[in-house]
């Protein structure tokens, strides 16, 4: 092994060797499965924080169900995503002075799968880096031929069965990129805007009602004004007419529920064609459905020819203008509300009234909503069954199409009079319905909406609609692991499908994890410039190029350079290479269930000292059974209490990581590593070794060294899982040493624990041993005591374990503790001395000519006063309101959490002056 631990001198290598030899491909020779389905992340885009987090734990199940001998499938691929990447070919088109119309649908399509094939795998390879174990020879694309065809035969029997249709319903619509899009792909923030009050003339000129509205543009599309049914002020009036300002229509006052009589006036106007709730309400009350807008979203005919024409908020100013000639606007007055934006184009998306196709979901929903109802599908954590059955229990019809030219073809065809036709293809169109080959058919220009593909993902990536051997022995797949984000628009949807067209859930349990946040708890974002690339954790990055990375594309200068003082002030010196190891094993001991990841370099600086520790303490172990003989096996009944204890310890944490491994707790599994191999294995049991190590007892050497490798290589099998590369490389090493052919850890036997090595005996002794080294320690730090200076120890009050204890620790306390005697005390006093105890044991340090008494007050002294000048600065900040109101709550959470440690510290140390005055 190399000196150093540099993880990239073998991260890719390994990772090259594992997917060239196909370790990564399911084993047929069990007949239990484990299979997990990537959530296949859009073609267009690149790793970021969640993707490296959601990965780390896929690959981690995946890893322990491979080494526990399931026949393991983590079947990868990437979504085509219709709107972002139609997005991306027609910016790089605009750049070269083109546009996809003046291409044609055909030629623009060949121009996105040239891009795809060229640019569009650039996840999968930073998929590698981070040592996802996906079986790359079944790597789909949701537009293949096979997930194509499955796609097809969904959309042809739904609508065979009449779940599939096609209607006039109000979708949200973006103007820009002219298609609808999903409450999923639309951002709503709150904006300043304003309230505009306007006055609707009674038909029967016996005065007016005023109404209050943010969008004064869509009053030309107004079918009516509501009241509420018990208000009082406008009872007498429900039933009659107002005639609406500038149209020269009359519009009827109706009585609806949903109406809140405290906002506003208790009126308002109902635009059934451009609002969603007014859409619910135009139904109820049957009313007039009268769309005012084009698609680039510009006042059309149905409008009074004054505002034909115009853009949607140039026909807003002209209309205020109007009203205020006609003194019909009462008062304008600021309000805050959300504005729903497009999360691709950025425009304000339009509700808007379009034909478009539709799936029926009632029918589908219900055994979905059984399966989770009756434990078939297990939510993790439990809670977020109940974010699921909300929505699927007032589930809408599914809006499917979209206005884009990339993604699946929409199968149905129509004839000149606008019947329609669905089938496979048009071939089966035409044999179907029995057309003649010289009747005129042309193909429904829109594609299906992206989820739909997606909600196919766990059965047609296995080769359904086909019956194969795959299908048999992976569906229903083991686990799902996402976020909470997509739980309606994709795991829903999934569970829907799986039961209706494979007959039985797509998974058995669904593991929903957090968000990936910046160290304060903000939400990651451009905007903020808070944004960590997981491949520049794992690399390192220059603190030049990661300000050009975060102000890249910023239009605003301002923001920019906001953001470049704030990265300079953060990492002053850049990120260092941490390696993939030290990074996934941040994301495991981060992975709480359900809780948000609030990601901190100090973590992952911490988990790379951890890899640095196993790598050094595997160095040890291994110079020490270089060319020297070992045991060829175990007899545990013939080894020191030492290597018992360490036995047996490491059969309490197989079980608690298989445990953990099982319920998904990751930060369990991870945390009970690090402390048994950083505290027991490297920081207890190499020290506690070395008086054996370096006897002349040759068989106990024989012994302890075995133990010593034995153990070594089963600490990598249990956490190859979280970090793979580092275990792999050691493993190589320890392996053959063991006997073992060094093929690859991965496909190695995960641990599995021996009752026979449990050994209670051998804790309580060590346990004995360390509380009394511990204690000597303590009294070295306190009394500043050299850690290399012998010392005499005096033992009071000692019990018949005691003196068994003491006997047989004898060695490791002179090699370990540094102590050079140790006296028994019956009544004797004891002179002045320092005091620890080991249970009822008093153990004490002469301190006479250790210590110079009075220097060592005056060093407390010193360090006293500079930590209350600290504690006074801490207390001031957060005592001033300009920073607690102002600073984020996370940042004033830290300053009282460090004023806290502070004090604990001051606590400690007045109490060691205390103890040094009585000396």
């Amino acid at each position: 092994m190399d000196k150093v631990y540099q993880p990239n001198a073998i991260e890719d290598r390994w990772y090259q060797e594992w997917k060239a030899k196909g370790y990564f491909q399911p084993s047929e020779q069990s007949e239990q499965s484990f299979c997990i389905m990537i959530p296949p992340p859009n073609v267009t885009g690149t790793l970021h924080m969640g993707h490296a987090f959601n990965n780390t734990i896929m690959d981690g199940l995946t890893r322990y169900h491979r080494m526990c001998g399931d026949n393991t499938l983590w079947q990868p691929g990437t979504d085509h995503a219709g709107i972002a990447t139609q997005m991306v070919v027609e910016r790089q088109l605009n750049a070269a002075g083109q546009s996809r119309t003046e291409l044609g649908r055909e030629a623009f399509l060949e121009k996105v799968w040239d891009w795809k094939e060229e640019s569009g795998s650039s996840i999968s390879k930073q998929l590698e880096r981070l040592g996802s174990s996906v079986d790359w020879s079944r790597e789909r694309f949701t537009m293949d031929e096979g997930l194509s065809e499955a796609v097809r035969e969904v959309f042809v029997r739904l609508y065979e069965e009449d779940l599939i249709y096609r209607g006039t319903r109000l979708v949200n619509w973006d103007p820009v990129l002219h298609t609808a899009v999903s409450d999923l792909e639309v951002v709503s923030e709150e904006e300043q805007g304003h309230l505009w009050h306007m006055r609707y003339p009674l038909a029967d000129g016996s005065g007016h009602l005023v109404v209050a509205t943010t969008r004064p543009e869509t009053m030309l599309g107004d079918s009516a004004v509501a009241v509420h049914p018990e208000d009082e002020r406008y009872q007498q009036l429900i039933g009659k007419t107002i005639r609406l300002p500038l149209t020269g229509r009359e519009i009827p006052i109706i009585a609806d529920d949903y109406v809140d009589p405290e906002f506003g006036s208790g009126c308002v106007k109902i635009t059934p064609a451009h609002d969603f709730n007014d859409y619910e309400m135009g139904q109820r009350h049957d009313l007039a459905m009268l769309n005012i807008f084009t698609i680039d979203a510009k006042i059309n005919t149905e409008a009074p020819s004054a505002y034909q024409g115009l853009d949607r908020y140039a026909a807003r100013k002209a209309i205020i203008h109007d009203l205020e000639q006609l003194d019909l606007l009462e008062k304008i007055v600021d309000h805050k509300l959300m504005v729903p934006r497009g999360d691709r184009s950025g425009a304000v998306i339009e509700p808007f009234l379009t034909d478009q196709w539709y799936v029926k979901t009632e029918s589908l929903a219900a055994p979905a909503i059984e399966a989770v109802e009756s434990g078939k599908i297990r939510f993790v954590p439990d809670n977020w069954k109940n974010t699921y059955f909300a929505w699927m229990n007032d589930i809408q019809d599914w809006c499917i199409s979209r206005q884009l030219w990339w993604g699946h073809r929409i199968p149905a065809w129509y004839d000149d009079q606008g019947k329609v036709y669905v089938g496979r293809d048009e071939a089966e169109v035409r044999s179907k319905y029995e057309l003649a080959a010289d009747f005129n058919l042309r193909q429904d220009e829109d594609v299906l909406d992206t989820w739909f593909s997606s909600a196919l993902w766990p059965f047609s990536t296995l080769g359904w609609p086909q019956k194969t051997p795959e299908l048999k022995a992976f569906y229903p797949t083991s686990v799902l692991v996402t976020g909470f984000d997509i739980i309606f628009f994709w795991v829903a949807r999934m569970i829907m499908m799986g039961m209706k067209f494979v007959d039985d859930v797509p998974f058995h349990d669904i593991y929903i994890h957090g968000l990936v946040r910046d160290s304060d708890g903000q939400k990651m974002s451009k905007s903020k410039g808070n944004v960590l690339d997981p491949i520049d954790l794992i690399d390192g990055i220059t603190l030049d190029e990661l300000i050009s990375k975060r102000t890249q594309g910023l239009m605003q200068p301002q923001m920019a350079a906001k953001i470049e003082a704030s990265t300079r002030k953060q990492y002053p010196e850049g990120i260092s290479a941490y390696g993939t190891d030290a990074l996934r094993f941040t994301f495991a001991a981060l992975a709480s269930t359900g809780r948000d990841v609030k990601f901190d370099l100090n973590r992952i600086e911490g988990y790379r000292n951890f890899c640095n520790k196993l790598w050094n303490a595997s160095r040890f172990v291994l110079m020490n059974c270089d060319d020297a003989e070992i045991a060829e096996k175990i007899d545990f009944k013939t080894l020191s209490i030492t290597d018992r204890w360490i036995l047996s310890r490491q059969q309490e944490l197989i079980d608690i990581v298989h445990r953990d491994f099982q319920n998904y707790r990751f930060d369990l599994a991870a945390k009970a590593l690090y402390e048994f191999t950083w505290n027991e294995f490297c920081d207890w049991y190499l020290e506690l070794i070395k008086p054996v190590m370096f006897s002349d007892d040759e068989a106990a050497k024989r012994q302890t060294r075995r133990v010593l490798l034995q153990v070594l290589e089963t600490l990598l099998r249990l956490m190859h899982p979280i970090i793979p590369f580092i275990t792999e490389e050691i493993w190589q090493t320890v392996a053959p040493k063991l006997g073992k052919e060094a093929t690859t850890i991965m496909l190695q036997d995960y641990p599995r624990s021996d009752n026979a090595w449990v050994d209670v005996d051998s804790a309580v002794s060590i346990d004995w041993l360390k509380e009394f080294i511990i204690g000597v320690r303590k009294i070295r730090s306190e009394m500043d005591i050299a850690p290399k200076q012998g010392l005499n120890v005096l033992c009071q009050q000692a019990s018949e374990n005691d003196l068994k204890q003491i006997k047989h620790h004898q060695a490791a306390l002179k090699k370990v503790a540094k102590i050079e005697s140790i006296t028994l005390l019956e009544n004797e006093e004891a002179p002045e001395a320092a005091l620890a105890l080991v249970g009822e044991m008093k153990v004490l340090i002469p301190l006479a000519g250790l210590i110079d008494k009075d220097a060592e007050i005056e060093r407390l002294s010193k360090d006293i006063s500079k930590l209350e000048v600290n504690i006074g600065k801490t207390r001031a900040k957060l005592a001033n309101p300009g920073f607690t109101d102002k600073a984020p709550a996370a940042v004033v959470e830290k300053e009282q959490q460090r004023v806290h440690e502070q004090e604990q510290t001051l606590h400690d140390l007045l109490q060691q002056r205390e103890k040094m005055a009585k000396l």
